[in-house]
């Protein structure tokens, strides 16, 4: 698995105690744009916060084949085990996808396609241990107009509600040339709190906050 992970350093802010975060690297490109506005938002976090990166165009993960109906063996790969582990062991997870056709990367769909897989696998306890914790998202676009990100919204929200996390919303940013989100001031502006925002429980429109949340 390509990762690189930014070591924790002596805690110096009372926020950073127990948080661990995994960066989930979309793109097909490296150092793309989506990947620059993600850096800016972690280089702001408090100093003791563990940060792990993972390249999903760098990962040789094949495509998830769906067999839960099919047999109750599940085998998981090194490169896949090694994935799961990282994402159950981080506080919170963040996706830096870039917008393709108004959602995220084709990498990235298939990195939550394996979600399924971990739910389903024999003696899988996934989902108890993603409830309570917190999905981000990060996304560039060619388009100015924000609004054209609400599909991709959706589905990281959903995402989250099924699993019982909680959502702290999507950073987003405009650029399409490499590099170009650097002149995009409104969104480096944003990225420096981006990760100090709220945190709701995702919950889908059909349901109610449950009392005491």
């Amino acid at each position: 698995m390509t990762t690189d992970t930014t070591p924790p350093a002596p805690a110096t802010d009372p926020t950073a105690d127990g948080r661990s975060f995994l960066f989930v690297l979309g793109s097909a490109r490296p150092g793309g744009n989506t990947e620059i506005l993600a850096r800016a938002a972690a280089a702001a976090l408090p100093e003791g916060v563990p940060r792990h990166w993972v390249d999903l165009a760098r990962l040789p993960l094949p495509d998830f084949q769906d067999g839960r109906h099919e047999s109750d063996d599940w085998t998981a790969g090194e490169n896949e085990e090694a994935l799961r582990r990282a994402t159950v062991e981080a506080t919170d997870i963040v996706i830096a996808s870039p917008l393709y056709w108004y959602t995220v990367s084709a990498h990235t769909k298939r990195y939550l396609d394996y979600w399924s897989g971990w739910l389903t696998a024999p003696g899988s306890d996934f989902k108890a241990r993603m409830a309570g914790r917190t999905l981000w998202g990060v996304t560039v676009m060619a388009q100015r107009e924000e609004v054209v990100a609400d599909p991709m919204v959706g589905a990281l929200h959903h995402t989250a509600a099924y699993m019982r996390m909680r959502f702290g919303g999507v950073l987003t940013g405009n650029g399409s040339r490499p590099g170009q989100v650097r002149s995009d001031e409104g969104a480096l502006l944003r990225a420096r709190t981006f990760f100090r925002g709220e945190t709701p429980l995702a919950l889908f429109p059909y349901e109610q906050e449950p009392a005491g949340v």
